[in-house]
């Protein structure tokens, strides 16, 4: 068993980083050791010694993992998203979970407008036509020209802020739903005038168990035939058999997701056949800022952890 006053380690999750250069050296100037999982199970078998726990989102810490937990000071989160952290448990046994919610706001506020501007003028019709031989057709006589384009924000954090806003400026009409924020520059609206109301929907919401499957068949069903749906949040905001049904059915016009339920989107799932969509596999976040920033403030809040400073951005259940 470890003496008190001996040092933890510093547990790195499985990660697809390019370095952990910033990791590692944080751990040398700190004098800990610094350890990186290969796999959820060798990731649980280091818990005991972690002083920090280094969350992406390959991994999950559950109430099993937490209670392995014998010397840590902090879990943090590579991000924004914590529905891998069950942070009931982490409350539990007294181990703050601190995210990393800002490094990324505008690429993904940026990825969500693209994807709805393109969904919206048709363009993963007019680019499959051609692919098949086919030409113009009836695509597009469906579309609202985009100072009548009725845009719905469902969640107006930082991310969500951003994009009805940009909407606004470009001219399109927006209402937003939120049950938590407060603004005041986009028209409110209840949840279901958002979701029944819009010609785009765009998610930007936490997954839990109140949002979890938001866009269901039923929603579907009641959504506008010529509508689109952008999801650059959670995967599980939306039941994505359910989504994959009603774009085959032509019940909405389009779908655009950076997330899904599962990661990888599995080679047989209804989603890949499903027509008039944009795909993106989990990239929204992404530029040549932006992975640096990640592991900087991540590192900064391990840091913090690890010298008995306050932490910010910290999540309860």
């Amino acid at each position: 068993m470890a003496m008190a006053n001996e040092k933890g380690s510093i547990l790195v999750a499985p990660h697809r980083f390019p370095n952990l250069n910033r990791e590692r050296a944080l751990a040398e100037s700190l004098g800990r050791e610094i350890v990186v999982a290969e796999d959820q199970a060798s990731f649980r078998s280091r818990m005991a010694d972690a002083e920090v726990v280094m969350v992406t989102p390959y991994a999950k810490m559950t109430a099993d993992e937490f209670g392995l937990l014998r010397r840590c000071k902090a879990v943090v989160r590579y991000g924004v998203g914590y529905d891998n952290i069950d942070v009931t448990a982490a409350s539990r046994v007294g181990v703050p979970v601190t995210i990393v919610p800002d490094t990324a706001s505008e690429e993904v506020a940026s990825h969500a407008l693209a994807m709805g501007l393109s969904l919206a003028r048709r363009i993963p019709q007019g680019q499959a036509a051609i692919r098949s031989g086919e030409w113009a057709g009836v695509i597009g006589l469906d579309a609202p020209k985009l100072s009548n384009l009725q845009v719905g924000v469902v969640g107006m954090g930082r991310i969500g802020r951003l994009v009805a806003n940009w909407w606004a400026a470009i001219g399109a009409k927006v209402h937003a739903y939120d049950p938590m924020a407060t603004f005041s520059n986009i028209p409110a609206a209840t949840l279901k005038q958002v979701l029944e109301e819009s010609d785009v929907v765009s998610l930007h919401l936490p997954l839990s168990e109140q949002t979890r499957h938001l866009i269901s068949a039923e929603v579907l069903e009641r959504m506008r035939r010529n509508a689109v749906v952008v999801n650059v949040s959670r995967g599980g905001l939306i039941d994505e058999d359910a989504l994959a049904a009603a774009l085959s059915a032509g019940k909405i016009a389009g779908a655009g997701l950076d997330t899904f339920a599962q990661e990888p989107l599995s080679p047989s799932h209804p989603l890949r056949e499903a027509p008039n969509t944009v795909f993106t596999p989990h990239v929204a976040w992404r530029s040549n800022t932006s992975l640096d920033a990640l592991q900087e403030q991540a590192v900064e809040r391990a840091r913090r952890a690890l010298s008995g400073e306050a932490l910010p951005d910290l999540v309860t259940a």
